[in-house]
């Protein structure tokens, strides 16, 4: 048994002397290649973007609650309007993450699973329907929005061009 374990340990020993090539050495990658530059929604984007929803809906005489994500899906903002339902904010918020996931319209989502043409939406616990839109600038998905009431769609087309106008943006990737 102690000769097992010497032969072991030293088979260890010798097998910590030997360098290892890793695999970041084996396929070099030039450093500007090693990252991405990305666009991110700032707070103060997020919040134009709720403020612009709002008045919008105000405008229609809609009441909306309203959530915008950024590009990783975390949550920079969110805003109940008085008399928002109370499941509003959570409504907003899982549209806002099916729009995200699938880059697209969640109306355009809804249609895909009621046709049949994808269920994916529903095995992954999404959220598809109406009231939410990718938020795309320069071609980089920057966020999302989700609107819970009403013609949400509407609102949270109507907050995006207003806060980007002039920038090249879509709120669909098609």
């Amino acid at each position: 048994m102690k000769k097992i374990l010497m032969i072991s340990m030293t088979i260890v020993g010798l097998a910590l002397c030997v360098p290892a090539q890793s695999h970041a050495q084996a396929s070099s990658v030039p450093a500007k290649q090693a990252t991405r530059d990305i666009k991110i929604i700032s707070s103060a984007g997020a919040r134009a973007l709720v403020d612009a929803c709002s008045a919008w809906a105000q405008q229609n005489k809609q009441t909306v609650a309203i959530a915008v994500l950024d590009w990783g899906g975390n949550l920079v903002e969110s805003h109940a309007m008085e008399g928002a339902a109370m499941n509003a904010i959570d409504t907003a918020l899982l549209k806002a993450k099916s729009a995200l996931r699938w880059r697209r319209a969640t109306s355009e989502t809804n249609k895909m699973v009621r046709s049949g043409e994808n269920l994916a939406p529903t095995f992954m616990r999404d959220f598809p329907q109406p009231g939410a839109l990718p938020i795309t600038v320069d071609g980089q998905v920057v966020g999302a929005m989700g609107v819970s009431g009403a013609d949400g769609e509407k609102c949270a087309q109507a907050a995006i061009d207003a806060v980007f106008k002039g920038q090249p943006t879509s709120s669909t990737s098609r």
